[in-house]
């Protein structure tokens, strides 16, 4: 229990300072409800028994109609009010919903790269999205039987009041069934639990088959290779097993449902016997039986709702307790606090060797590397030779495993990581657009007056012609999902608006890392020639298993079987003996003769 205790506790901690802060005014509406939520049950406790007397001994007309208005209109109003409280409600739960939501998104966005790609980060994601939706009912669920409880309490301190003055062991009836049944109800919360984090193991895969596949942009390769089928059976394949963990839960709960169907029966009886048997003895009046047949449903209703809503509220605060799981979700890299000085950079791997997290082998291998400013530097290998590897390693997406990586002398660790992250603008080879303007695919989070026009920098990238066909100019939107004037760039449009990106951010190194591998040789030697055009006072570093760039370089860095294997200018390795680069440059020179 005192784990359960710490837990809401923990919750209520995170999530109401900010609630409160935020929307006061649902608070406020909310203990409005409650006031009028507490005082509805207590209009027919004390006015049936007055009527039903009244029918009974001197049957006036006139009273028995005032009290039956008075009961009618006292509903009315409180319902209305009820009504229109429950609406409010209903705008500030989708209001917090959102907000909940926008604030998961942007820890996602901020998560240190390599969570991105670690199973455990990723599954409490998806427990961390459902935890707060639909499991909690995100922070409206988690409040609400707070005040329910409290609406209850005050209730069942009313009817106990009313009740033990004429029927003190109908209390007592009801107490113990109230206390079987939250035994049950505790017994169905735990098996609710434990299926829940089963059906969190197969739900992201279910979401990714449901939706992500349904993208478009899937569409020619579905088409192609036939792969509608497959697609089809792997969706039925997992819609099965959501279907099966349903099935288990309403499996397990269903005997304890029925369990609970006989308490609610058992009540009942005892409820009925004990107050017939006052009544015919004469003990109480009709009126005063109906009265405590109205108090003990009351009675039995609120102490329900009270035990009924603190177990609500202890599932539901650790359904929402994996939101809090993820957005305080351990930092994958050390952040340091020292100022990135403004300028050029040396860089320097000092005995650097990297392994992916959860693997065994290493992907690079005692690395010694220096990158002085403004040096072009070429690093080239075929596939899996860790080219990739050393760029994310250099823009901190991962630590080495192994040795120490400088920035002007000192361990980019110590940097302050968003500082740090603004020396860099990289553009990748599975590099992303969004379905935004073109303008806003390149200014991203900075403003157009920080450096120069967007429409200047199109135009340098080679853009100009493509710009003049477009009504929209800049502003035009990219892809047509959400805007039927958009376009559908070519692939080397879309190099080239990921290359103005990067010359937009004006950053002192920039790297391209294989974006044109899905053009011809002599396509990515004319990008390549012309991005060192643009970018020759600045630092470089071209990544490619092909040597398009290398003729551009001052230096050129082979990988090859997970090490730096060569290290010099072309003119050098071009003519060493049996050279790794040697080979290829042999292998691809029919390619590049201009």
């Amino acid at each position: 229990m005192k784990k359960q205790e710490n837990v809401i506790l923990k919750i209520y901690k995170y999530f109401l300072p900010t609630a409160w802060k935020r929307y006061k005014i649902y608070f406020i509406v909310r203990f409005l409800r409650l006031v009028i939520m507490t005082v509805m049950p207590f209009v027919n406790i004390m006015i049936m028994p007055l009527i039903v007397d009244e029918m009974l001994t001197t049957r006036s007309a006139e009273k028995i109609f005032k009290y039956v208005v008075f009961i009618l209109a006292s509903e009315f109003v409180l319902n209305l009010l009820n009504g229109i409280l429950g609406n409010v409600l209903e705008r500030y739960t989708v209001k917090f919903e959102n907000y909940y939501k926008t604030l998961l998104s942007a820890r996602i966005m901020e998560l240190d790269f390599q969570l991105t790609e670690d199973k455990k980060a990723l599954d409490q994601m998806e427990l961390a999205k459902n935890g707060m939706t639909w499991y909690s009912g995100g922070l409206n669920g988690i409040v609400e039987p707070l005040f329910n409880m409290a609406s209850a309490l005050f209730t069942v301190i009313g009817v106990v009041i009313i009740v033990a003055t004429q029927a003190p062991i109908l209390i007592l009836i009801t107490t113990a069934i109230l206390v079987l049944s939250g035994l049950i109800n505790n017994k169905l919360n735990q098996i609710e639990q434990k299926q829940y984090a089963e059906l969190s193991k197969t739900n992201r895969v279910f979401g990714y088959l449901g939706w992500e596949l349904t993208d478009f942009r899937y569409g020619k390769d579905i088409r192609m290779y036939g792969a509608k089928d497959m697609m089809v059976d792997k969706w039925n394949h997992f819609t099965d097993i959501m279907i099966g963990n349903w099935k288990t839960l309403a499996d397990k709960q269903l005997p304890l449902n029925l369990l609970m169907t006989a308490t609610d029966i058992i009540r009942d009886f005892g409820t009925y016997f004990y107050l017939g048997l006052l009544a015919i003895t004469g003990k109480i009046t009709i009126g005063v039986a109906t009265q405590m047949f109205t108090a003990a449903g009351t009675f039995y209703g609120s102490m329900r709702n009270l035990v009924w809503n603190f177990q609500e509220l202890n599932k539901r605060a650790n359904y929402a307790n994996e939101y809090v799981k993820f957005m305080d979700y351990p930092a994958a890299i050390r952040k340091g606090d020292k100022h990135v000085a403004p300028g050029p950079h040396t860089f320097e791997f000092k005995d650097v060797s990297f392994t992916y997290p959860g693997a065994d082998v290493e992907v690079l291998r005692n690395i010694n590397l220096t990158l002085t400013p403004g040096e072009h530097l070429s690093v080239v290998g075929l596939n899996g030779a860790g080219k990739t590897t050393l760029v994310k390693l250099l823009c901190r997406l991962y630590d080495p495993t192994k040795g120490v990586i400088l920035m002007d002398g000192v361990d980019i660790k110590e940097y302050d990581y968003e500082e740090y992250m603004t020396v860099f603008a990289p553009v990748f080879q599975d590099f992303k657009l969004f379905a935004f303007t073109m303008k806003e695919n390149i200014l991203m989070e900075k403003s157009e007056d920080e450096t120069e026009d967007v429409t200047t920098v199109l135009e340098r990238v080679g853009l100009a012609e493509k710009l003049s066909t477009l009504s929209n100019g800049a502003d035009t939107v990219v892809y047509k999902h959400f805007d039927k004037d958009g376009i559908e760039p070519s692939g080397g449009e879309q190099q080239k608006l990921a290359i103005a990106r990067a010359l937009y951010k004006n950053a002192p190194v920039v790297i391209l890392d294989e974006p044109t591998a899905a053009l011809d040789p002599m396509a990515e030697y004319d990008i390549y020639r012309q991005f060192d055009t643009l970018v020759h006072e600045k630092t470089a570093i071209y990544i490619s298993h092909r040597l398009s760039s290398c003729q551009f370089c001052d230096k050129i860095a082979v990988f090859s079987e997970k090490e730096l294997k060569e290290y010099g200018t072309h003119a050098e390795l071009v003519n060493k003996p049996d050279g790794v680069y040697a080979k290829m440059f042999a292998a691809q020179a029919q390619y590049y003769v201009v």
